[in-house]
């Protein structure tokens, strides 16, 4: 862990919502590792429901679903070679980054983010503005479905003209999960900017082009 994360990492703000957010390219895991995901999940739910109640019900569901997204991460990796990997190149990711950086302070504060050949990871702070949606359409009413649908939106039309394709470019579903105290932000900043060291792309996150942390 580098020194600038463990003496600058970005401010926690409990009173407000902090969301760690992943969106990946479409067609990235086959439709079979999803359907046993998702089975494997339900069955796991099952049991704690049946098992636990109240708080402890709720508890046990939160961490279930931390569990099913490091598995889900994990095939992302694992699929890199028959996966689309369009945010390989260099011109494709910047624009992602570009389109990420484009909204801070518009629509949330940016504190980390992560950009792989097939997906990438966000962390952003809704809690110091009131960010508003845009536009009167049916996401209008949902802050963080708005602001997705705008980022997706623009990301996957500049992409498509530059690679001269047409067609969907991201999945049209992403994986949102809100943080709930400082503990766990340390841990999902230390992820996302870990993630291509894991992948063993790089040996420090630092040498990576597209992790970012905000340094405010």
């Amino acid at each position: 862990m580098s020194d600038f994360y463990r003496r600058k990492l970005p401010h926690w703000h409990p009173e407000g919502q902090m969301f760690f957010i992943t969106f990946r390219l479409a067609n990235s895991l086959p439709a079979h590792i999803i359907q046993e995901l998702e089975e494997e999940r339900e069955r796991e739910r099952q049991a704690i429901r049946a098992e636990f109640s109240g708080a402890q019900q709720r508890d046990e569901l939160y961490k279930l679903d931390k569990k099913y997204f490091g598995r889900f991460d994990a095939w992302l990796d694992r699929c890199i070679e028959e996966s689309p990997r369009w945010l390989a190149d260099e011109n494709i990711a910047r624009i992602v980054a570009e389109q990420i950086h484009a909204l801070d302070g518009e629509r949330y504060r940016l504190v980390a983010y992560c950009i792989m050949s097939n997906h990438a990871h966000v962390l952003t702070d809704t809690a110091e503005q009131g960010f508003k949606p845009t536009h009167n359409g049916v996401t209008a009413p949902y802050p963080l479905a708005d602001t997705l649908k705008l980022l997706k939106g623009r990301t996957a039309r500049y992409c498509n003209q530059a690679l001269k394709r047409s067609g969907n470019f991201w999945h049209h579903e992403s994986y949102d999960h809100v943080v709930r105290d400082q503990k766990e932000y340390e841990r999902i900043v230390w992820y996302i900017l870990n993630n291509p060291v894991k992948a063993g792309l790089v040996e420090k996150w630092e040498e990576w082009k597209f992790a970012f942390v905000s340094r405010n």
